[in-house]
This record gives C-alpha cells, structure tokens and sequence, in this order.
C-alpha cells in the first residue's frame, strides 16, 4: 500500500519524517509512505502558500499509484484550499483513503461532501510528537493496511452512519460549500485549547445549524487543555453539550473515544460496514 502525505496547514520537520518511517518499516513492511516535499515549505504560518499546499494535495490524490492520501497534521490553512483542491479531483481520486483530524476536518469534510473517497478522522504522522504517539500512528495504519476493527471508537456500530470533527473546526465550516450533509449521522465532536465560553459559543452556534439536519445524535469526545477563565464559567464541557443539544431537539448520546491525544481512535465517516465491538 503507497500512502501519500501531504500538508494542507502547517509544515512538518525532516527529523519526525524520519521518525515517522522508521515506525511504519517496523510494524507495516507492506506500507509504504510517501511524505510530499511540500511538507517541508514554510510561508509564513504555512506549510507553503496556498496554491503550492493546493497542488501537493491535488497531485497526490490524482495520482494512481497512491492508495491513501495522510494529512500529516493540522494548525491552520486547509479552509483556505479546500473547496478549489476538491473542484480538480479526477477519477484516480475517488477510490482512496483520506485521513487526519483537527483542520484537516475542512478537507474531509468537503471531500465527503462531494462523496469523494472514504474519508476518516484519525491520528496523523504529527503524533508521533506525543507520549504514547506511536501507538496512535499504529492505530492509523492498522486502519490504513488492513481495515482493522480494533483501531475503531468503540462505540461504532455496523448500519449506523458516523462523522467527526474538532468542534471550532466544524463550527467555522458549518453554513459554508465545505459542510457536509450529515442527516441520519451520528456526529462525534472533540476540542482542545478553547475556553469554556468558546466551547460554549460553538456549540450554540454548530447545534442551532444542525438542529433541523436530522442527526441521529451526538457524542462528545475529549476536551483537554481548557485554559482558565478570568472566573470559573460554571458549566463542564459535558454540562455544556447537554444543554445545547437539549435546547435544540438532538440526542445526546454520550462520550466518545476521540480527541487531540494519543488515544484517538478511528471514525470512518458514513455508514459503518464494521463494528468495533468484537
């Protein structure tokens, strides 16, 4: 299996490429992977201009001899190319595999929304920063090679249609030609470094736009490293998604296994053909 990896935000380092390889020769022998020399530019916040991140993305899905296409972390910037990247998609790239999390949610999201590939939302190669990064690059490319049911949130069920996304992520989407429809869907959101009121306030503003979409429900995922406020807000981020979802008419249907951390697990977007459970 060719996996391409591309930077559709924020420039990756040489030294965690090496990293990363040196990972997947040891536990995916039949993996091979790719890292696009984009990864490396910087301009400015990014891993090189717009157009330049625009057409590493766009080579590598349309290239047939790719079998996955790995955002290799997010930051900032995918927004910026993601409805132009998906408009000069060809035939070659409609049968991969699109995986990241965090901003890489534009891109998927606006592939989904195209009903281009099988997206998913999971680790990327930029975790392999974190304790205990290595366990979730394996979880990925268990995924990647061998559609392995382990690396899957647990609460996956086969005949249930899931999406996820970081929460600012899809809230800045939502209301604009990268949001997908995700009537009959169980969402499953994820934040970090936001304020409680942040939290709060994209949650007003993602749950009043989907209220009328048709989820099938929601689930949170993990919220970590919440600043503190000037004065505690005096709702948990749980509290928070009750509320909203209540208010709002959509089920809350409990945690999910998901989050900026080693940890997070596998969520295909779509109708889930496996279960996690064994």
């Amino acid at each position: 299996m060719r996996i391409g990896i591309c930077a559709p935000s924020t420039p990756f380092t040489r030294e965690d490429t090496d990293r990363v390889i040196s990972l997947a020769t040891a536990t995916h022998p039949n993996a091979e992977l790719v890292f696009h020399d984009q990864c490396f530019a910087e301009s400015g916040h990014f891993a090189g201009a717009d157009a330049q991140r625009l057409d590493a993305f766009v080579d590598l899905a349309n290239d047939p001899a790719f079998d996955a296409i790995w955002f290799v972390r997010g930051g900032y910037g995918a927004c910026r190319i993601a409805e132009d990247a998906v408009g000069r998609l060809k035939a070659a790239a409609r049968d991969k595999l699109y995986m990241g999390y965090s901003d890489a949610g534009n891109l998927l999201g606006c592939l989904y929304r195209n009903g281009i590939g099988r997206v998913v939302h999971g680790p990327m190669p930029t975790d392999i920063r974190r304790e205990g990064g290595e366990a979730a690059l394996q979880r990925a490319l268990d995924w990647m090679v061998d559609a392995s049911p382990a690396s899957l949130e647990p609460d996956i069920q086969a005949g249930e249609r899931y999406a996820a996304f970081n929460l600012m992520t899809l809230a800045m989407m939502t209301g604009t030609p990268l949001m997908p429809d995700l009537g009959g869907h169980i969402l499953m959101v994820e934040e970090v470094s936001e304020y409680l009121y942040g939290f709060d306030r994209a949650f007003f503003h993602v749950t009043s736009h989907l209220k009328h979409a048709g989820l099938a429900g929601l689930r949170l995922g993990r919220v970590s490293d919440v600043p503190d406020n000037d004065r505690p807000f005096g709702e948990s981020a749980e509290e928070i998604a009750r509320r909203w979802c209540r208010k709002n008419g959509i089920a809350y249907l409990g945690r999910a296994d998901i989050g900026h951390d080693a940890d997070n697990k596998i969520v295909p977007f779509g109708l889930a053909t496996t279960s996690a459970a064994p």
